[in-house]
């Protein structure tokens, strides 16, 4: 019996589903998804392994300009989905101009692997709507497969899965057919934490948080984690802690409940919010917050 295996990466602007697409295709969370851009700041693997197959998909950061160090580390994790990719998946949404990003566009038109072109969200418009950008993206992307779908309902994902199988490449596992990601529990914990922070909170400070997990440990009924918030700015760590305390008592009741159903174990909790200016900005920290590609 032949083994099938490879790497199927998910590419595309931000907003356009993603992450809801990669979640559904692996059938775990393992991405945080918020309305907001910019959600996913890392590559991020989820693997779905069968007898005769393995299947390595990779959510990746939504494409944009960089405007500091950490989004062009954003932007390398992108480029080298591009390179090691068997299969791109590239999701556009029913709203999207066609022309946006026009430079990746490019590269996924010249890429020498094969490319589905999943347009999603086609539950929020018509047929006839639908049919109109299939044409339209025909002739921007040629050699691409084009698939309508709607990750949110699981519409024509089963359709995705067997095509997929169908153009991977011969191969052994890349990984323990028991794995379900490449990530931590320690990442596993930081996103989820900052996923609440995305919801609760407005303009900028989300986007200058980084959240450091400081200890993780696990006992026969209970996890014990602290773990350090970080901003940019001291205003920004009085909005994040609230008055007496009371969103970051929020933000801690909210990921706490979502970390136990994560691990299905009771969890303790500990958060302290800590300024490292200009973070964003910086080599080292950016490295060790893992945003090297």
């Amino acid at each position: 019996m032949t083994h099938k295996s490879g790497f199927v990466n998910i590419l595309g602007n931000p907003n356009v589903g993603k992450s809801t697409l990669m979640n559904k295709l692996v059938g775990e969370r393992i991405s945080i998804i918020t309305s907001k851009s910019q959600t996913t700041r890392h590559r991020i693997m989820g693997i779905v392994s069968g007898d005769d197959f393995q299947i390595v998909y990779s959510d990746t950061p939504g494409i944009i300009k960089p405007k500091y160090k950490l989004q062009e580390s954003m932007m390398k994790f992108i480029n080298v989905a591009l390179t090691d990719a068997d299969v791109i998946l590239y999701v556009t949404d029913i709203v999207e101009k066609l022309d946006k990003n026009e430079e990746y566009l490019e590269r996924i038109k010249q890429a020498d692997v094969p490319v589905i072109l999943l347009i999603n969200k086609i539950d929020l418009s018509t047929q006839e709507e639908v049919v109109a950008l299939i044409d339209q993206w025909k002739e921007l992307l040629p050699k691409a497969e084009i698939i309508p779908i709607s990750a949110k309902r699981n519409f024509q994902l089963g359709i995705i899965f067997d095509r997929i199988l169908e153009l991977l490449p011969e191969g052994p596992a890349f990984y323990p057919k028991d794995e379900l990601t490449d990530k931590s529990e320690r990442f596993f914990v930081s996103e989820i934490i900052r996923e609440k922070i995305l919801i609760n909170y407005k303009e900028e400070v989300p986007y200058s948080v980084e959240i450091e997990v400081e200890s993780f440990k696990e006992t026969k009924d209970l996890i014990r984690i602290e773990v350090v918030i970080y901003v940019i700015r001291d205003s920004q760590k009085g909005i994040l802690i609230g008055q007496n305390g009371r969103m970051l008592k929020k933000v801690g009741t909210q990921a706490r409940l979502d970390i136990e159903e994560f691990f299905d174990k009771k969890v303790f909790l500990q958060m302290r919010v800590k300024v490292k200016k200009d973070w964003r900005d910086n080599e080292s920290d950016i490295k060790k917050f893992g945003y090297d590609a």
